[in-house]
């Protein structure tokens, strides 16, 4: 997968940064919203932003020891079973039917810290998606910083905190 360091602003239902890109971009912007510093892209939709993604940053394309299928042989192009279009939406949302709605709206107002908090993770893993929820219902903005089998990140987290196990959650505001 795609070694990235991404900077998440929750977008749950009653977040202030939902309400800024509704009221930046109309009522009917849609979530994901992804904006991209390094070129100035802005955009919606989950397969043009994972297109967009691979495309872009395929140079940072960590092969994962243990899938042994050569699935992703050509970098630039995602998984197959990231662009499955409705598909994908589909089982993306089961998947969610069972955490009932977990991360999608704000349970309590904050107000945002000055650094966003630091989440060590890999993209794939289930505690990291319920820290991640837990994130975005309380409304606070994270760096995630990638730790996927094969990512030289692994060995950053360790030489930073001593320890090796995801998901590790910093605060640079304490």
């Amino acid at each position: 997968m795609l070694d990235l360091q991404v900077e998440y602003r929750p977008t749950a239902q009653g977040s202030i940064y939902r309400k800024y890109v509704k009221e930046k971009h109309g009522p009917l912007a849609t979530f994901p919203f992804m904006q991209d510093p390094n070129t100035d892209i802005e955009m919606f939709e989950s397969d043009d932003i994972i297109k967009y993604l691979f495309t872009t940053y395929s140079n940072n394309y960590i092969n994962d020891p243990s899938n042994n299928n050569n699935e992703n042989e050509n970098k630039n192009n995602p998984p197959s079973s990231l662009t499955q279009g409705t598909f994908t939406t589909i089982m993306t949302g089961l998947s969610l039917l069972f955490r009932f709605g977990k991360g999608s709206k704000v349970r309590q107002q904050t107000n945002p810290p000055n650094q966003p908090l630091i989440l060590w993770s890999a993209e794939g893993t289930p505690f990291g998606k319920l820290v991640r929820e837990e994130l975005n219902e309380l409304q606070l903005p994270h760096i995630q910083i990638s730790c996927p089998r094969g990512s030289p990140n692994r060995q950053k987290m360790f030489d930073q905190t001593g320890t090796f196990q995801i998901p590790y959650l910093q605060d640079p505001n304490n």
